[in-house]
């Protein structure tokens, strides 16, 4: 398994993985944010691949010295492998690259059923941002 900063061909496989993955309306909202981050930093958007087929997404951001989780994507067939943990700590490792003073994890209806995965790795609720603003408005 390989974790890896975003690359333009990975382009089809991660908007087909997200599209399988999310719900409709999740999927619109991760777009936006997927396609603004991609152009303000790329480096915090990593992909998980094993072989040729990607299998996992993680979206960051950083705004105001913070480093923001913003939506995790593992595909089925890959789930409770340590795929998404993985991509948690790969990410962890760029804001820690980056000096971010407090790292948060963007806790929004869509990332409720996942809260507990984060938790299993030392975050507690206040390191959950609650927030009703897309990724776009946060950080922008």
């Amino acid at each position: 398994m390989d974790v890896r900063s975003f690359q333009l061909s990975d382009y089809r496989p991660v908007t087909e993985l997200l599209e399988t993955v999310l719900s409709e309306e999740c999927y619109e909202l991760t777009m936006e944010a997927f396609a603004r981050q991609l152009s303000w930093d790329s480096e915090l958007v990593l992909v998980a691949s094993r072989g040729d087929e990607i299998a996992g997404i993680i979206i960051g951001t950083i705004d105001d010295n913070k480093g923001y989780y913003y939506r995790i994507a593992v595909h089925p067939d890959y789930r409770r492998q340590g795929m998404g943990k993985l991509l948690i700590g790969s990410l962890r490792q760029r804001f820690e690259q980056r000096n971010v003073t407090k790292i948060l994890i963007t806790a929004d209806e869509h990332n409720e059923p996942i809260l507990s995965l984060y938790e299993s790795l030392g975050y507690a609720a206040t390191d959950f941002f609650r927030s009703f603003q897309k990724l776009s408005i946060v950080a922008g």
